[in-house]
């Protein structure tokens, strides 16, 4: 290569950079969820074990707080006690031969969450 043709090709090299937008950080919905998340919200991790009574009989459920708040605020939404929503989600999940009360808990909150969004 001569050297005209050397300086040609750094030339085009050099505009084409300079065209070429510099890729920028693009925001998707795990990133907000990350920048969301940090150590001052860890309470929000914790699990938290609640003793509840369906229908007469005490159970005892464990649920990360996060999975506590969204009970709670549907249970106000239904207009409704947290132990009677429990309750019918419980009767709902032994309908679909669902044994795991905790984890159908945490689908209805997921499902919740979005549809009101």
């Amino acid at each position: 290569m001569t050297d005209s043709s050397m300086t040609a090709l750094g030339t085009a090299a050099g505009t084409a950079a300079r065209r070429a937008p510099a890729p920028q950080a693009q925001e998707t919905p795990l990133s907000v969820m990350f920048s969301l998340c940090n150590v001052e919200q860890s309470r929000e991790y914790a699990p938290e074990k609640r003793s509840i009574r369906i229908h007469g009989h005490s159970t005892t459920l464990r649920l990360e707080r996060a999975f506590w708040s969204t009970l709670e605020l549907i249970a106000e939404e239904e207009g409704i006690t947290l132990g009677a929503l429990i309750a019918r989600i419980h009767d709902h999940c032994l309908m679909a031969n669902d044994k795991n009360l905790a984890s159908c808990l945490r689908v209805v909150c997921l499902k919740y969450v979005n549809l009101s969004s």
